[in-house]
């Protein structure tokens, strides 16, 4: 029995059964996550006619309709305009929608939530505007969410039947659940690319990788509104990227140490003259977390790394794509990343460190490679194999890493076999999110350990 399979037999009746009703995540949310194309591009409307997103148009940085220049075509008829994203249905005429006329050039109404009662959306002249909801299966898809959001770090049932397993069972079992979780992440990447081109996926991935968990949808966010075609017209993409992010202000100058003022005059300089491009207004900013974090992952360092890979892009993208694949001259170019000003300093008001502090570390480049390249590589190139990625050697597993082995091997020492590789360390969080989140049983009926005994067979 293959993992997938395995997936589909535990939860088949819950597969079935009504959603749960959770609450939607932040629209920026939402929005970042249509504008990456992690829903497809093909949809059907409420009145039952098809729907293809031709283009997905621009992040609109002022106030009216979420994004502009878009192209949709509706029963193969094109139609240019604006596209409006809104949680719920309702949300087009308790925002006002209906009677402002920035909204008169919307060809398409995105929702996630539809109404109980018979409605259209309608614009101020009372035309009326075609209507999507996104599936929720497409939602949950593409937010990789469970059925519920907690399981307790303690370890379960299916401690007893791993233990009763070889190695060899036990390690074609993390073997199919880390090729089952890189073909979702390939997926995801390659809707991206579908959406705006390789280019846009890779520069999205990395930065969503450099946001870490704290403020990846941050960093994801940053890549789409200045995105790398702009970075290729502007001269100084490093100011478009701090400006953009919301990080210059005239204050800022005034805190800053004495030794860093010159740098920040150089990114204002640049940016009062292209921020009426790219400047967004207060509705839309982007939600950064500014602490609660280690300093080396301040987003103010992050953006700069972002900004040190923009200036080495071509180089950059020709490793990181390349065919055939090889992870080791990805770690190693992205190890000797470097920026005069960042690899010495955690924020635009922090004083300098003693030694350099690298900008995109072992770590966060095994993350990049598990998350996005090496599933894309598993999939398109024929010469990089699973065996290729089986040797690839993780780091310290972190927190949830330790969780997800805790859970199923019954103590860390147990688990430690299994936290020695890059696909270890997916396979256990596959695991983990597959079945310890998915039951609602505390453990009690949860199916893994009986579909163990199936899986030895």
């Amino acid at each position: 029995m293959s993992y997938t399979r395995l997936i589909e037999h535990a939860f088949a009746p819950a597969i079935l059964a009504e959603p749960l009703a959770r609450p939607l995540p932040p629209e920026l949310e939402l929005q970042a996550l249509w504008f990456a194309g992690a829903f497809g591009r093909n949809f059907t409307t409420t009145a039952g006619n098809t729907v293809r997103i031709v283009q997905f148009g621009e992040w609109n940085r002022s106030a009216g309709p979420d994004f502009i220049h878009a192209a949709v075509e509706i029963n193969g008829t094109l139609k240019t305009g604006a596209i409006e994203l809104d949680p719920e249905a309702e949300d087009w005429e308790r925002h006002g929608h209906s009677g402002n006329p920035s909204y008169r050039d919307v060809a398409l109404h995105v929702v996630f939530r539809g109404s109980p009662q018979d409605q259209f959306t309608r614009d101020c002249d009372h035309r009326e505007v075609p209507r999507i909801e996104v599936p929720h299966l497409l939602l949950e898809d593409a937010l990789n969410l469970p059925r519920r959001e907690i399981a307790i770090a303690r370890p379960g049932r299916c401690v007893r039947p791993l233990a009763g397993m070889d190695s060899v069972a036990v390690s074609r079992l993390l073997e199919e659940a880390s090729t089952h979780r890189a073909a979702r992440k390939a997926a995801r990447f390659l809707r991206t690319a579908d959406a705006h081109g390789r280019d846009a996926a890779l520069f999205q991935a990395t930065a969503e990788t450099l946001g870490y968990r704290g403020n990846s949808l941050a960093m994801r966010l940053l890549a789409q509104r200045a995105p790398l075609s702009a970075m290729k017209e502007e001269t100084d993409h490093e100011a478009l990227l701090f400006g953009t992010a919301g990080f210059l202000s005239p204050v800022l100058h005034e805190k800053a140490p004495s030794d860093t003022r010159d740098y920040l005059r150089g990114l204002w300089d640049s940016w009062w003259k292209q921020r009426g491009r790219f400047e967004t207004g207060d509705a839309r900013v982007i939600p950064w977390k500014l602490h609660g974090h280690r300093p080396a992952n301040h987003p103010h360092r992050r953006a700069g790394a972002l900004s040190a890979l923009v200036s080495v892009w071509p180089k950059y993208r020709r490793v990181a794509l390349a065919r055939p694949f090889h992870p080791e001259p990805v770690l190693a170019f992205l190890e000797e990343l470097n920026h005069a000003f960042w690899e010495r300093r955690h924020t635009l008001t922090s004083a300098p460190t003693s030694r350099p502090v690298a900008l995109f570390g072992r770590s966060q480049g095994l993350e990049l490679l598990a998350n996005h390249l090496v599933p894309v590589a598993l999939l398109e190139d024929e010469r990089f194999d699973f065996n290729s990625y089986w040797k690839l050697r993780a780091s310290a597993p972190n927190e949830h890493v330790k969780r997800c082995g805790l859970r199923l091997f019954g103590s860390l020492e147990h688990a430690k076999p299994w936290f020695q590789k890059v696909a270890h360390h997916q396979a256990l969080i596959q695991i983990y999110h597959d079945f310890c989140l998915e039951d609602v049983s505390e453990c009690e009926r949860c199916p893994f350990p009986e579909q163990l005994s199936q899986w030895r067979a």
